[in-house]
């Protein structure tokens, strides 16, 4: 095993985020609300505007691609000077072994770095692995939840719910922001 380097994809590296987003689509589906037969579809001005609208950062060890993360840093969560993080993906063998702490680490330095405040994660209530470690790495829970959206259930029919975890980019009263 290599060193892993986390970095932050250009936007002409449309392709590298298009190919590891659709290895993450295809090895772990129940993850996504996408398919990657949707998303295999899309042209590449699709995955282009995709570049645009976040910040794609990827885990690597030496060439292969480890890991991804997803941080929206425009108006999407509705809360003012927040972004949400997701689409969050390490391969199998190498979920436990820290790349996801990496991914999140530097994650929330970009969200920084963009002035974001806070950064908002929605997780599945039932996913108790992912609970625990947005946790761990500082994230707290809110009251606020939703519908677990799952391809081919509307949201009325869906049993599952999530709830937003919120992790603050500023001192707020104590809590460490430092990496």
């Amino acid at each position: 095993m290599n060193e892993i380097h986390v970095r932050v994809l250009d936007k002409d590296e449309w392709a590298t985020y298009r190919d590891v987003r659709l290895r993450a689509l295809r090895e772990s589906p129940e993850a996504f609300v996408a398919s990657a037969e949707e998303e295999e579809a899309f042209e590449d001005s699709v995955w282009q505007e995709r570049m645009e609208r976040s910040r794609r950062i990827l885990a690597v060890d030496g060439e292969d691609v480890i890991g991804v993360v997803s941080v929206g840093t425009g108006h999407r969560t509705g809360i003012p000077g927040a972004g949400e993080l997701f689409g969050l993906w390490v391969e199998p063998p190498r979920r436990g072994s820290g790349v996801a702490r990496r991914l999140m680490e530097k994650a929330a330095r970009v969200g920084r770095e963009v002035g974001l405040k806070q950064l908002v994660y929605w997780v599945g209530t039932d996913n108790g692995r992912a609970v625990a470690f947005a946790s761990s790495f500082g994230f707290r829970p809110t009251d606020d939840r939703r519908p677990m959206r799952i391809r081919g259930v509307d949201e009325e029919d869906a049993d599952s719910e999530e709830m937003m975890m919120v992790y603050p980019l500023t001192d707020t009263g104590g809590v460490p922001t430092s990496l």
